[in-house]
């Protein structure tokens, strides 16, 4: 069966109306839907559920499943219960150790029978959170079969999750590359399934707003197709992160190559290799685009990125989602000065560096990811023009 592809910023999407939707039925007295989201493994599945909880203020618990030795870390250990009657005919249900508490208030036992306590990981939540049941197919099928009541009803033999609770799953593709233990027909008919794939885009403006290595980001930019089921970004960022105190590529070219054959393989190092040596590892800052002087800015802009038949479309595409990265991530902390509006101005309406349709993009994303901080922005008549056509 095919499923719907999402990337990270729509999947986040998907799920917050899913959270609302279930918010609706769960007042008319149904059962909230679930949700997996399936992917390559290093995607960000768990980690974009954790952000959203975060976002929409929902309490957040992640069981890896995997992970768990005992079923009862999972749905609690069984304990023996005590239903107890008093003179008025008053009955409760209570455990072994408040017997004798029950008995001083006139209780007597009348049945008893085994129940499950809650587990740890839910006790003392209250309504309002989201369960994460992560790498859900690694999990050895008692885990699976235990949590298809939590899937069906929320519940548990003798314990519920509170209101307003959603549960996702994450798994890795039945496909062969993954161990992973296949879902029969009962199971997938409990959740709804969506997959996750890279967006070089998304990651872009998560990685300038994660203070990734500018240059690193740059390259992944230009070579998005390096991203594999067996390179994901999760080993790439790892990669990224161990270079980044490193002032000249250039001059320690072994040096990175070593990390990145044992962190990303011998085939990516070589492309950031050849990267490196076509000195674009050196392609100007954003924040340098943005505040350094106008004309030089404009030299280097010409010279990196060329002009007529030595045109470089590609890095001119990498400057412009950088400077749009760049600015949003910045406006989230700070005003805008008007010397960045000046320069946005000139890049967009004056300069011949950008296409007409990257000058359009780049003023179309910036207004859009930030209308009132870049207000000063669209007031200028040329830039008005072009983000009203």
């Amino acid at each position: 069966m095919n499923q719907v592809k999402l990337n990270v910023e729509e999947l986040k999407s998907f799920v917050k109306h899913m959270i609302v939707n279930n918010q609706t039925i769960q007042a008319q007295g149904k059962v909230p839907v679930a949700v997996n989201i399936e992917g390559n493994a290093g995607l960000g599945k768990t980690s974009a559920i954790m952000q959203l909880g975060q976002e929409l203020g929902k309490q957040v618990v992640k069981l890896n499943l995997a992970q768990l030795e005992e079923l009862g870390d999972l749905v609690g250990f069984p304990v023996k219960e005590y239903q107890v009657k008093n003179a008025e005919g008053k009955t409760l249900w209570i455990t072994e150790q408040e017997i004798e508490l029950a008995g001083t208030k006139g209780y007597r036992v009348v049945d008893k029978r085994m129940s499950h306590a809650a587990p740890e990981w839910i006790q003392g939540k209250g309504e309002g959170g989201i369960l994460i049941l992560d790498d859900y197919t690694r999990a050895d099928q008692r885990f699976t079969q235990a949590t298809m009541e939590l899937l069906d009803r929320q519940e548990y033999v003798s314990w519920k999750l509170p209101k307003d609770w959603h549960i996702v799953l994450t798994t890795n593709p039945d496909n062969g590359d993954y161990n992973v233990t296949s879902l029969d027909v009962a199971q997938k008919t409990r959740f709804i399934s969506v997959e996750l794939k890279f967006d070089v885009d998304v990651w872009a403006k998560w990685a300038e707003t994660a203070g990734i290595d500018g240059r690193c980001i740059n390259f992944l930019l230009m070579h998005p197709e390096s991203i594999t089921q067996r390179i994901n970004p999760r080993s790439v960022t790892t990669f990224f992160n161990a270079i980044t105190s490193i002032e000249d590529f250039d001059s320690n070219l072994p040096l990175i190559q070593m990390i990145g054959e044992g962190s990303v393989g011998p085939e990516f190092a070589g492309l950031f290799t050849m990267f490196i040596n076509n000195k674009l590892d050196r392609i100007i800052s954003p924040k340098d685009i943005l505040e350094k002087d106008a004309q030089y800015v404009l030299n280097t802009l010409t010279n990196v990125i060329g002009k007529d038949d030595e045109y470089r479309a590609d890095i001119a595409s990498v400057l412009a989602t950088r400077l749009v990265n760049y600015s949003l991530n910045f406006s989230t902390k700070h005003s805008i000065p008007q010397e960045m509006v000046d320069r946005l101005v000139v890049l967009s309406t004056e300069s011949n560096v950008f296409t007409e349709d990257l000058k359009y993009r780049l003023v179309k994303d910036i207004i859009n990811g930030n209308k009132v901080k870049f207000a000063k922005l669209i007031m200028n008549q040329e830039v008005m023009k072009m983000a009203i056509n």
